[in-house]
């Protein structure tokens, strides 16, 4: 994926790096047929067989929201994701030979399921691709009703979310490093790729800790709604995004009440 127009300049690192993940999610797995080669598209939903996703082998897809060039597809891009999201209306087209390579929907989520690493990586393709149409979406909008969404930067020392405060957001750090402090004590690390804020956010309740950056960070924030919507149209996806946090909770927890004992205890 690509953005036209005005976009942050570290959002290329960032679509560079969601390039590449479908290739490693589709790894060890066979097309369902020989590969699907258009001469010239207007709209693509409208001819392409159901129950499938595509890998573009080469051409270029351009994506029109509400008939709004957005951003184009391009060789490595996953097609067909959307298949019974009507809203917002995006429509692909194609003014060059466009070759897709096709599978199996039901084939790769068992793929994609099969593999916890798949299913990190499909996790932060989903919400990478969510945030960066997010933001685009804010530019196209009048400033005084855009959402708090898209990219944030956070000098070393900086608080990215503070310890009792409301959950609006989950958060990815795109680059940098964060440390998390529960009472000021410190209990872990936030690490590139990694995603924190979402406990709070599924359970309706306070921020649980106060995460600093170590570093200068830049974090991709996404609105707890449409979080909260990636999540429940993915269950398999959710499941295994709330057993990671449940693994760090308990290492959290084990580090507080260590921090908590007394010294002849510990």
């Amino acid at each position: 994926m690509y953005l036209l127009g005005e976009q942050p300049a570290y959002a290329d690192q960032l679509i560079n790096r969601l390039q590449g993940i479908p290739t490693q999610l589709l790894e060890g797995l066979e097309p369902s047929g020989a590969p699907l080669r258009l001469e010239r598209v207007e709209d693509l939903a409208q001819i392409l067989p159901g129950k499938q996703l595509f890998i573009i082998e080469s051409g270029l897809l351009h994506g029109l929201v509400d008939e709004r060039p957005l951003f184009y597809l391009q060789e490595g891009d996953l097609v067909g994701l959307r298949q019974g999201i009507e809203l917002p209306r995006c429509r692909y087209s194609s003014e060059e030979p466009l070759s897709l390579t096709p599978y199996l929907r039901a084939d790769v989520f068992k793929h994609i399921y099969a593999s916890e690493h798949r299913q990190e990586l499909f996790i932060q393709y989903l919400i990478g691709h969510t945030a960066l149409l997010s933001d685009a979406l804010a530019r196209l909008k009048q400033p005084e009703i855009r959402p708090a969404t898209g990219f944030q930067h956070f000098a070393a020392g900086e608080e990215l979310i503070h310890q009792g405060d409301e959950a609006d957001h989950v958060f990815i750090i795109i680059e940098g490093r964060a440390e998390a402090y529960v009472d000021g004590h410190k209990v872990g690390d936030v690490q590139k790729d990694e995603i924190f804020g979402a406990m709070a956010v599924f359970t309706r309740e306070k921020r649980s800790a106060t995460v600093l950056a170590s570093e200068p960070c830049t974090v991709m924030a996404i609105p707890k709604e449409q979080f909260l919507s990636l999540m429940q149209s993915n269950p398999r996806i959710a499941h295994s995004l709330v057993e990671s946090m449940a693994r760090r909770i308990d290492l959290l927890n084990k580090e507080v009440t260590r921090l908590r004992l007394p010294r002849s205890e510990t």
